[in-house]
This record gives C-alpha cells, sequence and structure tokens, in this order.
C-alpha cells in the first residue's frame, strides 16, 4: 500500500492547470485541495492547514503576491510552505513574493517533472531543524563548520569575513532555494539592517573570488537573487 503523503493547496483560476496540477500530486501521493481564488484560498489554508502551497501570482480579487503576505502574516499559516506559480518575465512578481515569504517560484510553462521535484524539495527544507544549523555539514565538497565560522574547499581554509561567511552559510544551508538581496540581509542581520541591496552583490563577488574552484557554486538568478547550486 502507497504511502498517502503531504496535504498540498492549490490556489490557481484557471480550471485546466489547477485539475492537471492536482491530477499529478493524486497520482504521487499528495493529499490534495483547490481554490480558484486568493480569498477562497487564504481560507482553505486555514482550515485546512496544508503542508504546502502552490500559489499562482495572477490571480481574481486578491494578488498572489498579497495572498502570499497575508499566509506568512497569520498565526496559522506562517510556517506552511508556498511554491509560487508565475508567467514568464514578471520579475519584479517574483521578487515581491519572494520576499512576502514564498519558499521558491516556478515560471509557466513548467514541467510537471520539474514541478514535483521542486515540492519535494521545499518540504524536504522544511524538515530541517533549527538545531542543526550548527552542525558541520558538507556540500558539493565545501565543508561548513559553524561553531568555529570555517569553510574548508579541498583541504584549504577559507579566510572569510563575518558577513560573508553568513551569507554562504545561509545560501548553502538551502541549496537550490532563491534568496532576494534583501531576504539575505534580513536574515543574516535582523530588519532594518542599514544595508543596501548593492552590498549583497559586493559580498557575493569577493565570496565568489575566495572560494576560487567553486565559485559556480554561488548562482546568480537574474534580477532575483541568489542561490546556492542544488546538489544533484
Amino acid at each position: 500500500m502507497s504511502t498517502i503523503k503531504e496535504h498540498i493547496l492549490v490556489i490557481e483560476d484557471e480550471p485546466d492547470i489547477a485539475e492537471l496540477i492536482e491530477f499529478n500530486l493524486k497520482n504521487n501521493n499528495y493529499r490534495t485541495s483547490i481554490a480558484n481564488d486568493g480569498e477562497t484560498g487564504l481560507e482553505r489554508a486555514r482550515e485546512n492547514n496544508p503542508d504546502l502551497i502552490l500559489l499562482d501570482l495572477m490571480l481574481p480579487g486578491i494578488h498572489g503576491v498579497d495572498v502570499c503576505h497575508i499566509l506568512k502574516s497569520d498565526s496559522i499559516t506562517k510556517d506552511t510552505a508556498v511554491i509560487m506559480l508565475t508567467a514568464l518575465g514578471q520579475e519584479d512578481n517574483i521578487v515581491k513574493g519572494l520576499e512576502a515569504g514564498a519558499d521558491d517560484y516556478i515560471t509557466k510553462p513548467f514541467s510537471l517533472k520539474v514541478l514535483l521535484a521542486r515540492i519535494e524539495a521545499v518540504l524536504r527544507r522544511g524538515k530541517l531543524l533549527d538545531n542543526n544549523k550548527n552542525e558541520s555539514f558538507s556540500i558539493h565538497g565545501l565543508l561548513i563548520k559553524p561553531k568555529k565560522r570555517e569553510v574548508i574547499v579541498k583541504n584549504n581554509k577559507i579566510d572569510l569575513t563575518f558577513t560573508e561567511f553568513q551569507i554562504l552559510h545561509l545560501l548553502c544551508l538551502h541549496p537550490g532555494w532563491v534568496f532576494t538581496r534583501y531576504q539575505i540581509i534580513d536574515k543574516i542581520r535582523g530588519d532594518n539592517y542599514p544595508v543596501t541591496d548593492r552590498s549583497i552583490d559586493f559580498q557575493i563577488v569577493g565570496l565568489r573570488k575566495k572560494l576560487g574552484p567553486a565559485a559556480n557554486l554561488l548562482e546568480t538568478v537574474r534580477s532575483v537573487g541568489y542561490r546556492f547550486k542544488e546538489e544533484d
């Protein structure tokens, strides 16, 4: 007997797309529910407490970015993972959605295989316990030692500044997860830290130089932000 997986709420106003997504989710043993507008989606999120929400941006009534902001501001739904579904080229909306608290985004048209992989990745990240953040770990040949604030690449210790280490540690903990510049600022320094988004660009340039052959692991997502290369 197949194991029933997590509950996913699909907030999508196009019935054909919603049904196609739901069909494939059910085929992969996920529990599902559907809402065709933002207001209904918020109601079902509060009622059903899903593990993850697939959120279209171009919704009738409440825009998807606003739905995401409301979800993340609500004590009932603030910890629910959100993946945005967006049309190609909506870079400003992607940035706004990520900064509203979305965990990832997928551009339309999308591959169902990619969608399922992204869902699994976001759900997997959500299971990371906070107390593991201080444990040493290895990814793509980098050894990260948070307690000592050390990074070792091919047996060589890399000398990083406090901020460089904070950024690298954050990105490495969530491989494949895109962070906007302002998200990085908020997560490594707290809200309202007096630094511009361009400061993050300079930090990334410095990090890449110090990482040498591993520099390509820090990926730029055009007009959005940065991510650490996802593991195969």
